[in-house]
């Protein structure tokens, strides 16, 4: 066996969470491993494929101070304008609606729509050249945690030695359940489509979120592609029998079903690149922290779609936990420590509990089908409209600002020594 690799912290799992807390340590010169048990993709990544994300403006900031930002191929596209309405699939949108404008915040947009390969694209283009970081993929891990620190033996033969390891390995994070750490979930009985649509009109960079139903249908506003000039991606929350039914149609047939709770807004659609699903359920670790463990993104949580934060929510621990790290390893701290730890899960599980009761909320509301209770949340759409301070809270959320510290708030963090 080689000589042990020595590391402030490892980091298991190099999804999009995962790869930016390792790019964010290692950008601030801590010592930082990333281990994942699949090869991470090519550079050369296949065509489009209708999949994206939506990241809030805090977000955009983690990203850029990781250096992840620049690297991007693609440009983003800039999300101006949210407009909410309720609705049934094959009727107009009712008038009752919520419209968002970035102006009114300021002159930065409320977020922007990024390709998932294109994020994937710019984590690896920049993960290889950190002077301060080791990746490891594809390579499994054994974990030993002790007080005195964290050893990894690697199904490549190498071992490393870590004062911290971090899960970011998904809702299934053998490091949650290893460190038996229990998790709360909730199926929802419903499948979330993904994918892309062409359209006739120029969507403006205005989202358009619709409850139904059966749950929301989101219409997210991309840059076009070639041969195809107006672009969107959706997200389409469905029940499960129905869900799979569409996406075994015929793309005409589905592309109708697209229509019929899109609204003739952008005139014709037309489905585009590949159709992705996936179950919707909420899930909530008891503890984001155990001896030498932290756990983040869907390690710690999982919600529900219906406000487009997940993949942002994550992000936010990844900024809490970037800065209680490098402010311990900067004031000669031990950052596995119990004190940074304890830090690190009062500054995010209120946050992420009260997304998750937001959402879990919203849910239970807008997929109630009786006509009191419509009645009430149309009118209560359009009276949010017309209350400017409520207004700017609910678009400060949708930016991400108010759950935020350190890296996402916009502050910079300074390198140890």
């Amino acid at each position: 066996m080689s000589t042990p690799i020595e590391v402030d912290i490892c980091v298991v799992g190099a999804g999009p969470v995962g790869a930016t807390l390792a790019a964010s340590l290692a950008a601030a010169g801590l010592r930082v491993a990333a281990v994942d048990a699949a090869p991470l993709p090519p550079m050369e990544l296949p065509a489009f494929d209708g999949r994206a994300y939506a990241i809030a403006l805090t977000s955009q900031r983690l990203l850029a101070s990781a250096g992840v930002w620049d690297r991007l191929p693609e440009a983003p596209c800039p999300i101006l304008g949210i407009r909410v309405a309720d609705g049934r699939p094959g009727e107009a949108a009712s008038p009752l609606s919520l419209h968002f404008d970035h102006a009114d915040l300021g002159e930065e947009p409320f977020g922007w729509m990024v390709e998932a390969r294109s994020l994937r694209v710019a984590l690896n283009a920049g993960l290889p050249h950190l002077p301060n970081l080791a990746v490891f993929a594809p390579a499994r891990a054994e974990v030993a945690r002790g007080p005195d620190g964290v050893v990894l033996g690697l199904s490549t033969g190498e071992e490393i030695r870590a004062r911290l390891v971090v899960g970011a390995e998904g809702r299934n994070s053998p490091l949650r359940r290893q460190a038996g750490i229990p998790a709360a979930r909730l199926d929802y009985h419903c499948l979330g489509i993904v994918g892309a649509i062409a359209h006739d009109r120029p969507h403006h960079n205005i989202a358009i979120e619709q409850f139904l139903p059966h749950g929301p249908f989101a219409q997210l506003p991309m840059n076009g592609i070639p041969g195809h000039p107006h672009v969107s991606a959706i997200v389409w929350t469905e029940r499960a029998a129905i869900a799979r039914a569409a996406l075994a149609m015929e793309d005409a047939a589905y592309g109708r079903q697209i229509a019929a709770r899109l609204g003739d807004h952008l005139g014709g659609v037309r489905p585009i690149g590949r159709r992705w699903s996936y179950p919707l359920t909420a899930m909530h670790a008891a503890r984001y922290t155990a001896e030498r463990l932290a756990l983040v993104g869907d390690a710690a949580h999982g919600i529900h779609p219906i406000a487009g934060q997940g993949l942002n929510l994550g992000f936010r621990d990844v900024a809490a936990l970037a800065e209680q790290v490098i402010a311990a390893v900067k004031a000669g701290e031990d950052p596995g420590a119990p004190q940074v730890l304890a830090r690190y899960q009062a500054a995010r599980r209120p946050d992420s509990l009260v997304m998750l009761g937001a959402t879990h909320a919203l849910e239970r509301l807008f997929t109630c089908r009786l006509p009191p209770v419509r009645l009430a949340r149309r009118l209560g759409i359009a009276a949010v409209d017309r209350l400017p301070g409520l207004k700017r809270f609910f678009a400060r959320r949708a930016m991400g600002i108010g759950g935020a510290t350190g890296l996402a708030a916009g502050r910079g963090l300074a390198p140890p020594g």
